[in-house]
């Protein structure tokens, strides 16, 4: 069965095909029909949740929200409301030039397409390793993965985390709050590898009161009869009864090679600023896609659901004939492990100088309050400057207070190109319930001087 008529004679038969119902998608089908609200706009998601956030999965297994909670809209909104052709729970299986195969109630179909939209996002890293297939092993991908997961860890005591980045570092704060014995292995000398040590140390330290925390240790295998029930490290074995694997995460590119799209240098989607493929009339948006970074101009891979969805928004204004560019990413991030906020913006000291900067850095402690004013927290800053130009590089910030509005600060400032000088005469806010008079991230700049 063949819909669709392959470009048609009118605006009224244009038909997109997009390929993911997550955040780059839908953003793309939405900005696509309020600028062209005539054409067929057909989504096709592989499962029963859309415009879903599973970055909220963590939040589920600890019990402080719902599974059908993590799509921010219903499909209702997309279909009824915004005129989306949505099919869910439908599988694409082929793709060539102005056309795709997909698998709809059990019956295999094809589409025609005018404009093609790759969104089919990122999947887990599962390392090849021995008793990987064991009952009892679990990623963190999409909402269903917390259903499963909550539904195996009901009688459990014994959790084991492989991976200490931000899902696992989230992960181990859903089970230990749960009251569950965690234990999180890492392969590397500190958790949150893509940050410096001196500031993956407070992380460290907070873990270490909750779980129990195996640095420079590499999983040899899960042991178990039917399901897991050891993990063997190269220095220990671990009890476990349920284990989350979270080391990573690869962008979903085989559909985009079969059609024969070119893959960038990270083995993500090749995009230009305009969100377009190496091939006339196809894009891609959100984590299967490659962008730049704000700072250097190059090629990087940042699946994260912020810039997921401004690529969407930029891919679905130029399909729709509009001129936008997306600017690329700094890869602006913020967590928590229990009270502990932790968050990161543009490059780390080490990606700094891997990116061939000269550097210099400034590492301050300060209350988020003045001395007077009760409820002050300490908070922990790095800041990251090139040596030559004093331009701000990067920041990187533990606290149990004001955290987000820091590193919202920092990207901002970073993106507009500020120096050391900018920041020192950032006009920011003073009150006593708020910040000290001398607000951190000044004195930060104050320190790296200019």
């Amino acid at each position: 069965m063949v819909e669709g008529t392959n470009m048609g004679d009118s605006d009224s038969d244009i038909r997109v095909a997009i390929i993911g119902g997550g955040a780059g998608g839908m953003s793309a089908a939405s900005r696509i029909k309020a600028l062209k609200p005539e054409w067929i706009v057909s989504v096709f998601e592989a499962t029963s949740f859309v415009s879903h956030a599973p970055c909220g999965i963590p939040y589920v297994v600890e019990g402080i929200s719902e599974t059908s909670k993590l799509m921010y809209y219903p499909p209702s909104v997309f279909i009824e409301k915004r005129g989306i052709d949505l099919r869910m729970n439908t599988r694409v299986i082929d793709v060539s030039k102005g056309s795709l195969q997909y698998i709809e109630n059990g019956e295999e179909k094809e589409m025609e397409w005018d404009y093609l939209v790759f969104g089919t996002g990122a999947s887990p890293i599962i390392p090849p390793i021995e008793g990987k297939d064991l009952e009892g092993i679990f990623t963190v991908d999409l909402p269903p993965d917390a259903e499963r997961i909550n539904s195996a860890s009901k009688d459990v005591s014994e959790v084991v985390i492989v991976g200490s980045g931000y899902i696992g570092l989230e992960m181990a704060e859903a089970f230990s709050a749960r009251g569950k014995n965690v234990t999180v292995i890492e392969m590397l000398p500190h958790p949150l590898p893509n940050f410096d040590e001196d500031i993956a140390e407070v992380v460290k330290a907070e873990m270490e009161k909750k779980v129990n925390l195996r640095l420079n240790e590499k999983v040899q295998a899960f042991e178990g009869k039917d399901k897991v029930e050891k993990v063997v490290t190269d220095k220990g074995e671990y009890k476990a009864e349920l284990v989350i694997v979270a080391t990573g995460v690869k962008p979903n590119v085989e559909l985009a090679e079969k059609l024969g799209v070119k893959l960038g240098e990270t083995g993500a989607i090749w995009t230009d600023r305009k969100m377009r493929t190496s091939m006339e009339n196809v894009y891609a948006a959100g984590d299967c896609a490659e962008t730049y970074h704000m700072i250097t101009g190059k090629r990087v891979w940042n699946p994260l659901a912020p810039p997921g969805n401004k690529m969407g928004y930029v891919a679905g204004v130029n399909i729709a004939g509009g001129d936008i560019e997306f600017p690329g990413v700094l890869g602006t991030q913020i967590t928590k492990f229990h009270e502990l906020e932790i968050a990161k913006t543009g490059f780390s000291e080490k990606e700094a100088k891997e990116n061939g900067f000269e550097v210099k850095t400034a590492l301050i402690k300060a209350q988020t309050r003045v001395h007077y004013y009760p409820g002050g927290r300490e908070t922990q800053i790095k800041v990251v400057a090139d040596k030559n130009t004093n331009r701000i590089l990067g920041a990187q910030i533990v606290g149990y207070d004001s955290v987000l509005a820091r590193v919202d600060t920092m990207a901002a400032a970073i993106q507009a190109g500020f120096t050391t000088k900018d920041l020192f005469f950032a006009d920011l806010a003073y009150a006593p319930p708020f910040a000290p008079t001398w607000e951190p991230l000044v004195v930060a700049a104050r320190v790296l001087k200019f």
